[in-house]
């Protein structure tokens, strides 16, 4: 027998026969490892416990407390075990995938009647039921012809059409949890015991195409979450339950802040509430962006596609750009042009115009640029996802040697904006190469060290996510986290060295001879419509009061405080505080409880005493308490609290 060496986490190698399983070696390891070993890692890859283990190979044995392998082992057992939930209730349903997703798993399945409320319970408690028979999990390799066999004889067609997908002629494996079967790339547990019974939810169910293709069948996919334990899950649900109340489209609405409707779909309908928020917003980006030493522009929404072609885009972004055709006077044929989807091109127009010289660099040039994306109907959603938006956009034309200090620069900028605004806790990810790029690997081998190099210069706390970068260069993105934990990719850091040269951007170096400069995209909101919906979110819409779009609500308790209601409101307004006044013939505890409902964070209540005394009762939103003070003192308070963070 061939003798193969097995080396382990702490260094210690071990010779084994080639074939030995996982299993296996843990049970040679100690009697407690193999009864808590779930998976293993084999060179890098995770291994199923019973699969053999051919040649010399790194090898580490994977218990619960493994979280990342435990997750997905849990998800992807829990998905099989679903399936065979469903088949056991209704064995006429035919079944096709189910893949591991963020937090949880879907399956798809072809049923002729839709699932319900209730049959989700009851596929629930079959899965328990599964669970505590500890099923063994086994696997086996079959050759195509014997695995299309068996489909066709269980009358399970999609599973015949995923075998006739996959490329190639190698062998295919097979799982069997308990006496239900699936085809598996696995690795799965060792029995269904070792899954949480109390720590998965079946949470939904929806429409999918097979295949995501609208000619195909219409099947209905059942959404699961699960975790390692019963704390997790709950945590999970409890974080789902805040999230719905934060809902920035239910929100939207009780704020009276947006709208969307179908003549104009993705594109926003801004209230005035909501156009408040964003022009202060957008003011302080304003102030915020002056101050770092940026020069702000304005460049067209319909450019000729011959400026796409040139630059890229209209061979690798086409299919997500809105084109028009017009009929030019006296043309003999149609011109077609675009709508932008990002600034950049037009930026390196302005640049281009007049001759630079090295000294005019770092040229810093800003825009809330509007932009239009075509996005798929089903993929919108709120502010977070449309096809009109605008971008707090701007691109910086510098030295490679001037980089450094650019990122630097910039990544103390939107900490600072980040701080203000409410979040505190942000991490940069670095993305490089897509498989669909331009540019040669010698010019992305120069953005992606140069990039790295200056990340590392601030800070080295990072991670690299390979593949995802733009198709013109590397990038650095920036993840925020919410208050509830939830993480949104919103700034953005990139080096470009192929724009420049496609459009012909260069400046007089100190030799007086002409260089190509570097081009840096940079956003820190992303976009004003998704970051407005963030900040929605995050603050559940009781947002800051120097974003809060209704300030102030002055409300009377009798209408004999009518006038001294319009004098304070007055008052307010004279001083820059967005303040209305409420003198309906309501009771006051019907007005505070509407006004909070619109998350007005300050309502001051006046009636007879409150006259008599040139005094104000203060309510703040979400306290219990109030107060009662002077005009004059509420009115400079609240003059301090309207102030921008950046103008305290």
């Amino acid at each position: 027998m061939v003798q193969i060496s097995l080396t382990f986490p702490d260094g210690n190698a071990r010779q084994y026969d080639a074939g030995i399983t996982p299993a296996q070696v843990a049970a040679d390891i100690s009697t407690s490892l193999a009864k808590k070993a779930i998976s293993a890692s084999v060179d890098g890859k995770h291994w199923d416990l019973q699969w053999p283990i051919p040649a010399d190979a790194a090898i580490a044995i994977h218990t619960m407390q493994d979280t990342t392998q435990a997750l997905e082992l849990i998800r992807h057992d829990l998905a099989h075990v679903m399936a065979r939930a469903v088949q056991q209730l209704w064995p006429d349903v035919k079944v096709t995938i189910g893949p591991v997703i963020e937090n949880g798993w879907y399956y798809d399945f072809d049923r002729a009647d839709p699932f319900t409320p209730e049959d989700l319970g009851a596929i629930e408690s079959v899965m328990k039921e599964i669970i505590a028979r500890r099923d063994p999990v086994t696997t086996e390799v079959w050759d195509r012809a014997r695995a299309v066999e068996f489909y066709r004889a269980n009358n399970e067609p999609y599973k015949v059409e995923l075998i006739d997908a996959i490329p190639g002629d190698e062998p295919l494996r097979m799982y069997w949890h308990g006496h239900w079967q699936d085809l598996c790339r696995g690795p799965h547990l060792q029995n269904t015991g070792q899954l949480p019974s109390d720590a998965f939810k079946l949470m939904s169910v929806a429409g999918a195409y097979w295949r995501g293709d609208s000619k195909r069948p219409m099947l209905q996919r059942i959404y699961g979450v699960a975790f390692r334990n019963r704390d997790d899950l709950k945590a999970h649900l409890h974080m789902l339950e805040e999230a719905a109340k934060r809902d920035h489209r239910k929100l939207g609405r009780e704020m009276e802040l947006f709208h969307f409707q179908e003549e104009a779909p993705g594109m926003v309908f801004w209230h005035p509430n909501g156009w408040t928020i964003y022009r202060q917003l957008e003011d302080y980006m304003r102030r915020q962006l002056t101050r770092a030493g940026y020069k702000e522009i304005k460049t067209p929404q319909v450019v000729d596609r011959k400026l796409w072609e040139a630059s890229g885009h209209w061979d690798k972004y086409r299919e997500n750009m809105f084109i028009t055709e017009i009929d030019e006077e006296h043309a003999n044929e149609k011109r077609t042009n675009a709508l932008k989807p990002m600034n950049c091109p037009c930026h390196v127009q302005v640049f281009n115009q007049g001759l630079k010289s090295y000294r005019d660099l770092p040229l810093r040039l800003a825009e809330f640029g509007s932009c239009h994306r075509y996005e798929a109907h089903g993929a919108l959603h709120g502010l977070m996802r449309v096809r009109g938006f605008t971008q707090d956009d701007a691109h910086i034309f510098c030295t490679e040697d001037q980089i450094e200090d650019e990122c630097a620069r910039f990544i103390d900028l939107l900490s600072n904006i980040y701080r203000d605004t409410g979040f505190a806790k942000f991490e940069i990810k670095l993305s490089t190469r897509p498989e669909v790029r331009v540019g040669s690997d010698e010019v992305w081998d120069k953005a992606e060290s140069a990039l790295e190099k200056a990340i590392l210069s601030v800070r080295n706390d990072y991670t690299i996510d390979p593949g995802e970068g733009a198709f013109y260069g590397p990038k650095l993105d920036f993840k925020l986290t919410d208050a509830i934990g939830r993480e949104w990719q919103c700034g953005t850091f990139q080096a470009d060295f192929n724009l420049p040269e496609r459009l012909g951007a260069n400046y007089i170096g100190p030799d007086g001879e002409k260089h190509r400069p570097v081009m840096l995209h940079r956003a820190v909101l992303g976009s004003f419509e998704r970051f407005i919906g963030i900040l929605i979110e995050n603050y559940a819409g009781k947002l800051p009061f120097w974003l809060a779009p209704r300030q102030v609500v002055v409300a009377s308790i009798v209408s004999g405080a009518d006038d001294y209601v319009a004098e304070v409101v007055t008052a307010l307004q004279a001083a820059g505080i967005r303040a209305e006044a409420d003198t309906r013939n309501e009771k006051i505890n019907y007005k505070v409880r509407e006004h909070s409902v619109g998350k007005v964070p300050v309502i001051l209540a006046v009636g007879e005493r409150e006259v008599a005394e040139r005094t104000v009762t203060v309510r703040r939103l979400g306290e219990k308490q109030t107060e009662v003070v002077t005009l004059e003192a509420i009115t400079s308070q609240l003059i301090e609290d309207a102030k921008a963070p950046d103008q305290r």
